[in-house]
């Protein structure tokens, strides 16, 4: 199995983890990123798919930051309410996390032992996506953890007595 054949199980994986992980998240503002990555990780699927039928594939020019930007937008006033994170809901984010980590090491010795221009385009793109999605799920982990205090560090304020 090569391995963009690899990739396409391990894609196919993660759209069925996150997929599953939203439908049992409690925190509504957890449930949209597990959502919106799934979608992005669709997006890879396809771009894998067009790759492996010798097509030309697009590689998306709006990062998933920039789409997790508007998740944020309509979950304001959702995000500002204390939601309790489960501890399930919690756990759900680390092995998400450690999923794009893994993903992220796989796609740059896909890119490293590439044979073709095409195909390191195509893992390098990967990598950087692997990349956004660990800071999305890092960052949503740490609000859903302890949201007073991610706001205070999202907004760089200072508490001063």
């Amino acid at each position: 199995m090569n391995s963009a054949e690899i990739a396409v199980r391990m894609e196919t994986d993660a759209i069925h983890f996150y997929q599953e992980a939203a439908g049992k998240t409690q925190n509504p503002v957890g449930r949209k990123m597990f959502l919106t990555i799934a979608g992005d990780e669709k997006k890879h699927l396809e771009m894998i798919s067009q790759y492996l039928k010798g097509l030309d594939f697009a590689v998306s020019d709006l990062p998933p930051m920039e789409r997790i930007k508007t998740v944020f937008e309509e979950l304001k006033d959702t995000m500002m309410q204390r939601v309790e994170a489960t501890t399930d809901d919690l756990e759900a984010f680390k092995i998400a996390m450690d999923m794009e980590l893994e993903g992220k090491v796989f796609y740059e010795k896909a890119a490293s032992a590439a044979a073709t221009d095409k195909e390191k385009i195509l893992f390098r793109k990967l990598v950087s996506e692997e990349e956004q999605h660990y800071a999305v799920f890092a960052n949503t982990y740490n609000f859903m953890k302890d949201t007073g205090n991610w706001f205070m560090w999202s907004e760089h304020s200072i508490v001063e007595g």
